[in-house]
């Protein structure tokens, strides 16, 4: 799923706590809204690998609930809503596309690393791929209930999210072909360690470009 979806779904786990305790509303939704974003925040550094981790963000989520319980503060009960969208995060990419170049292909066999068993969880593709109409259509879903529940600047961040999928949506289909001609040019010019840290999605569509195929 986009990063986008990720977001605005973060912020909507928040809005059960913005209902029950108002006092903390703000700080949930922006924990929402962050902890939706940051595993995507390794996207060209180990992708669905160095931050996404679908079994201990949500190990962690129960005893932060916990403590946000006993003693509600702005940093438990951020640190609670922080965890719980990292977690869903982590978990929704299961059910999305691969990490190939072209996800709606469905040739990869890789959604979400596992640390805790140490190998990679296969994608379900219940949401086809980042990007896809049904991807969008959740987008708007989850947007709908915030729109509603809130107002001031996390509103206009749910409209900045809401604005970012539509446009992704409608190019998406269209960006790996625009990746490899850029390749085409700059590709062959890299520096050796510019060249090695390109995700290998890019480097396998394109292996004149990068010599050999070398993993991530």
């Amino acid at each position: 799923m986009m990063l986008p979806t990720h977001a605005l779904a973060g912020m909507a786990l928040a809005l059960p706590v913005a209902t029950v305790a108002p006092e903390f509303a703000g700080v949930a939704l922006l924990a929402g809204l962050l902890g939706g974003s940051v595993p995507d925040f390794d996207m060209y550094v180990g992708h669905r690998k160095t931050l996404h981790y679908p079994v201990y963000y949500a190990a962690l989520v129960v005893p932060a609930v916990a403590l946000a319980v006993a003693v509600p503060a702005v940093w438990t009960v951020g640190a609670a809503v922080f965890l719980i969208a990292a977690a869903a995060h982590s978990l929704a990419d299961v059910f999305g596309g691969g990490l190939e170049l072209r996800p709606w292909e469905g040739t990869s066999d890789r959604a979400v690393y596992d640390h805790y068993r140490g190998r990679w969880i296969a994608p379900r593709q219940w949401v086809s791929y980042d990007g896809s109409p049904s991807d969008f259509v959740l987008s708007g879903a989850l947007a709908v209930p915030l729109l509603f529940s809130i107002d001031g600047p996390l509103s206009w961040a749910v409209l900045a999210a809401l604005a970012v999928a539509g446009v992704y949506a409608a190019v998406r289909r269209y960006l790996p072909s625009v990746a490899v001609r850029a390749l085409d040019v700059i590709g062959p010019r890299l520096p050796e360690d510019v060249r090695s840290a390109v995700p290998s999605r890019y480097r396998d569509a394109h292996p004149e470009a990068f010599g050999s195929n070398m993993s991530d």
